[in-house]
């Protein structure tokens, strides 16, 4: 018997479409040994318990790329059901930060510019 979406778990997810002064936004590859390795995705991670999205996702950005948020932009929210699990997307946009990003989790990090079509009409708030 299949599991169906609505009966699994959710997993709140914070996601962060960071911004450098040029405008380039932050794609990085997922790590070996973990689901979808080498897929190259916005910064994040999970919600714990009792954080709000805001302050999950200043605690991943920190983690995973050594940099400080000093706000964010909710810009959508995404679910989807992957085999391994039920996810919620909070996406948000990132303008104002410090830092020097760097893959702390050893994951590749790539500043790609916004004139592609991947974000081509998004503007951040």
């Amino acid at each position: 018997m299949t599991e169906s979406a609505s009966s699994r778990k959710v997993t709140e997810v914070a996601v962060g479409v960071i911004f450098n002064q040029v405008g380039e936004f932050l794609l990085a590859k997922r790590p070996k040994g973990k689901p979808y390795e080498d897929y190259w995705e916005f910064p994040g991670g999970k919600l714990e318990q009792g954080e709000s999205v805001h302050q999950a996702l200043a605690r991943e950005l920190r983690e995973e790329l050594g940099i400080e948020i000093s706000g964010s932009q909710a810009w959508e929210m995404i679910e989807h059901d992957y085999p391994h699990a039920y996810v919620r997307l909070h996406l948000c946009f990132v303008k104002d930060w410090t830092g020097q990003a760097q893959g702390l989790e050893g994951q590749e990090l790539h500043w790609q510019p916004k004139n592609t079509e991947s974000l081509a009409d998004v503007t951040p708030l």
